[in-house]
């Protein structure tokens, strides 16, 4: 009893950290029974986390971007202008794969630094700014495709970057064994990585869960990790798309929560008149914000334009506000300071979960765009809820 209650506490206390957690695991719960199983299948699992790829990848960068009380309406489009401009360069200038890639890359953050040199440096209200974004880069992909409408990517390295997958030691069974392989790596180090947290918390007197509840929680995620490694391992493994994924979550969680610059964000977004007085330069937080939103746009449309191999006038359509509502499902505030990057790509996962959903389902594409909004709704209300009850 005295377990029970513990855990109501603690659920209550960070129910901001654990919400969507829960929220995501009723959802497949819910479909997998409503579709008889189908959800859960190895291939629809796979195909869903390929599919929230490049959305996830664009919300961890404007999840930052929402921290500092600012907002990038110009991803979107410039994702899919730079996924224009990369088939370019490959079936048109004839690059290499390696080189295209940084080429990329450095183009987003490129632009990503013009629109923080807007903002933080002119001053211009980052809705207007990347607004005007949004309008250039939407030409841009328009004049980059004028004349062939599509440009088709005939580049077997560069469409395994959006539908490939893992090389396999062995497969076992039907089971994919370096998939199986990695995450036991990923159980190990999260028990690891979870302890070694614990034992220095404890060191500095700050408060901590019961041994019993801890044990539960490792036990709890380990084999979530282990039954999502199961599912993938049974189909083709770990595609490149959920590899990248993962890749970009490690550094951008780090960055946040290890880091100086990091904390300086958080600074920022809680109270940039307070961070300023304290001696954190906003405009180069604001600089740097908008510089990485700018080369994770680069790379969402990398994987987008890999896994459609081809480059289309419609690229980027919808990609912002797509990954703006994961942002906030995911439980960044919209009042600036709270967020997390593993909150963002649980929100991109949740938003993907319900349209995979629904379309197995065979639900319409118009109740789809109103239960997706109801979600973002519901989201926003619990964060401003949540707000005023620790207020």
């Amino acid at each position: 009893m005295k377990l029970l209650n513990e855990a109501k506490h603690l659920i209550k206390d960070n129910i901001r950290d654990y919400g969507m957690y829960i929220a995501l695991i009723v959802i497949m719960v819910t479909f997998s029974v409503l579709t008889d199983g189908l959800f859960m299948s190895s291939r629809n699992i796979s195909n869903l986390l390929d599919s929230a790829g490049y959305i996830a990848v664009l919300a961890v960068g404007v999840m930052l971007v929402i921290v500092i009380r600012h907002i990038d309406l110009s991803i979107g489009f410039l994702a899919g202008f730079l996924g224009a401009i990369a088939a370019i360069l490959l079936m048109h200038v004839g690059l290499p794969v390696y080189i295209v890639i940084p080429i990329i890359l450095i183009l987003g953050l490129f632009a990503g630094s013009i629109t923080g040199f807007l903002v933080a440096k002119i001053g211009i209200p980052a809705f207007v700014a990347t607004l005007a974004g949004w309008l250039i880069y939407r030409g841009a992909i328009l004049l980059a495709t004028e004349k062939t409408g599509t440009i088709i990517i005939n580049n077997d390295t560069f469409n395994a970057i959006g539908n490939g997958y893992i090389p396999s030691l062995a497969v076992i069974n039907g089971v994919h064994l370096l998939t199986l392989l990695v995450g036991a790596l990923a159980i190990v180090f999260y028990i690891y990585s979870t302890i070694n947290n614990r034992r220095n918390k404890i060191k500095y007197n700050f408060e901590v869960v019961s041994k019993q509840i801890f044990i539960l929680q490792l036990i709890f995620v380990s084999a979530i990790i282990g039954y999502i490694t199961w599912i993938l391992g049974s189909y083709n493994g770990l595609s490149w798309t959920v590899v990248i994924m993962l890749f970009v979550v490690i550094v951008y969680h780090f960055i946040t929560t290890k880091t100086v610059v990091g904390r300086h964000i958080y600074a920022v977004g809680s109270n940039p008149e307070a961070a300023h007085l304290s001696g954190i330069n906003v405009s180069k937080i604001t600089f740097l914000v908008f510089g990485s939103m700018g080369m994770l746009s680069a790379l969402s449309g990398i994987l987008f334009t890999s896994r459609l191999q081809s480059a289309t006038t419609t690229a980027g359509t919808l990609f912002e506000l797509d990954a703006i509502a994961a942002a906030f499902v995911g439980g960044v505030s919209a009042a600036g300071g709270v967020g997390k990057v593993t909150g963002a790509v649980i929100g991109a996962l949740v938003m993907a979960t319900l349209t995979n959903g629904m379309n197995l389902m065979g639900v319409g594409i118009a109740p789809q765009y109103i239960i997706r909004g109801g979600v973002l709704a519901l989201a926003v209300i619990f964060d401003v809820f949540t707000r005023k009850q620790r207020a």
